[in-house]
């Protein structure tokens, strides 16, 4: 099951609409829920102070998850589809609605009755604590080039990052472009590339992908290794691609937050759908 939050903003109709195409290409139902305050889940026969205001609510929900079933039949007629409301906070519900999730899709805007969050407000927390892989749908190509991209540190995380970006490489029949920045700070920038240094991550980016390409021999793989900030290498191989694929950890001295600082970064700045994928230990913590 891939379970999708909807706000009724344009970010989320969008993210369904990548949701639905992911559904039909894994042959898995796709649920939309749509969170609002615990209070408006009320049923509609109890009275009370706001009660006219939580039918308003509701209504409104109703329209929401109505457009936006709409939209996933659009894009894929034949797809099983169920909505369902989420009572409370929409970060903490939409973790809970995807326990038992393959994947929890977002939009790139603040998800139920406050519009105005920052990307941030809720993809941070959700792809943070989300026990699944979490994809933010922030921006759609407009010419997208058939290729999945997945940053790789070569850290023991990096296993479970290949493995999901070689299986939607495959899923697509795309190609995989597997990007791997290094650069070691200095003081006042980074220290000049070397082409020793260079041929080393080239050499452990190709041990790193060596068993993937055993598993997935029809995924034709591109290797970059670029001498820069991991951040700004992710974004400019992103460009155009179908997909960007990141660890929720990152590797070296912002290991310990609960995602990433590349990871958060490019929340912001994926110039593409970008998957956070989670690893097993991460729910657990």
């Amino acid at each position: 099951m891939i379970t999708v939050g909807v706000d009724g903003s344009r970010a989320g109709l969008e993210a369904v609409g990548w949701a639905a195409r992911e559904a039909v290409l894994r042959e898995v139902p796709l649920t939309i829920v749509h969170a609002m305050p615990r209070w408006a889940c009320q049923s509609e026969s109890e009275g009370g102070h706001y009660a006219e205001v939580g039918r308003w609510i509701r209504d409104g929900g109703r329209t929401v998850l109505a457009a936006a079933e709409e939209r996933a039949h659009r894009e894929q007629p034949k797809i099983e589809v169920t909505t369902a409301f989420l009572p409370g906070d929409p970060r903490t519900a939409l973790i809970s609605a995807a326990e038992d999730a393959e994947l929890l899709v977002i939009g790139s805007h603040g998800l139920g009755c406050v519009r105005g969050l920052l990307v941030g407000s809720v993809a941070y927390g959700v792809a943070g604590h989300a026990a699944c892989d979490v994809v933010l749908v922030r921006e759609l190509p407009s010419l997208p080039r058939g290729e999945v991209v997945v940053g790789v540190d070569g850290s023991p995380a990096s296993r479970r990052v290949l493995d999901f970006a070689f299986a939607e490489a495959e899923l697509r029949g795309a190609d995989l472009r597997a990007a791997h920045a290094w650069a070691w700070p200095q003081l006042g920038g980074f220290e000049p590339a070397d082409p020793d240094s260079e041929r080393n991550e080239l050499l452990v980016l190709k041990e790193t992908l060596a068993g993937h390409r055993e598993r997935h021999p029809d995924v034709t793989v591109v290797e970059e290794v670029v001498h820069g900030h991991p951040v700004e290498v992710l974004r400019q191989a992103a460009t155009g691609a179908d997909l960007l694929v990141v660890g929720s950890h990152g590797h070296g001295t912002f290991a310990g937050l609960v995602i990433g600082s590349v990871s958060q970064a490019m929340l912001h700045q994926s110039p593409c759908p970008l998957a956070v994928v989670r690893r097993r230990q991460d729910s657990e913590a």
